[in-house]
């Protein structure tokens, strides 16, 4: 039985940018994601985000910028009644090597240990075939959503197993009729 739901950032809760997210100003939840989330935390679910930030590693923004927009993504949260059991984020440059960068399954990993849930118990959310790649490397499920890039990873993605959702919000509605 699922207990743990892991969701990408960037596509599947905020707007992505092919120049990134690097600001609070740039930031900006996808209609019905939020509450998505806060539907999900009301159902009994554990709710963590793991999002590559490669931006910090190609020096785009920092830390510090990352830090303001994850306070705001939880002060959004918080005002609807919500809360995240985790976030992850990869801050690496993709030619670094790491093991946490998804497609890489390292970040779900840890998160999945660090939560005390296994990955027979764990969805992936995302919008990326990177995405489904590291919840299957991960051992969960996978889940793409048609926000952000899945439109363009759908087919990939289905044919490699994974459910698709229009968006987060379609995706907690079917998962809280279950």
């Amino acid at each position: 039985m699922t207990t743990l739901i892991l969701l990408d950032r960037d596509g599947v809760v905020n707007f992505d940018s092919k120049d990134y997210i690097k600001s609070v100003d740039e930031w900006e939840p996808i209609p019905g994601s939020l509450e998505a989330i806060v539907a999900l935390k009301n159902g009994g679910y554990r709710v963590a985000v793991c999002t590559n930030q490669a931006g910090i590693g190609r020096g785009i923004f920092t830390l510090e910028d990352l830090a303001t927009i994850h306070e705001e993504l939880r002060n959004a949260l918080s005002s609807l009644g919500g809360y995240l059991d985790g976030l992850a984020f990869c801050p690496h440059h993709p030619d670094d090597g790491c093991r946490c960068r998804k497609p890489e399954p390292g970040m779900l990993v840890d998160m999945m240990v660090d939560l005390n849930v296994t990955a027979a118990d764990t969805v992936f959310v995302g919008d990326s075939l990177k995405d489904v790649e590291a919840a299957y490397a991960a051992g969960c499920e996978a889940v793409l959503v048609r926000t952000g890039n899945g439109k363009k990873a759908e087919r990939e993605a289905a044919a490699l197993g994974a459910v698709v959702f229009d968006d987060l919000r379609a995706f907690s509605r079917a998962t809280l009729k279950n």
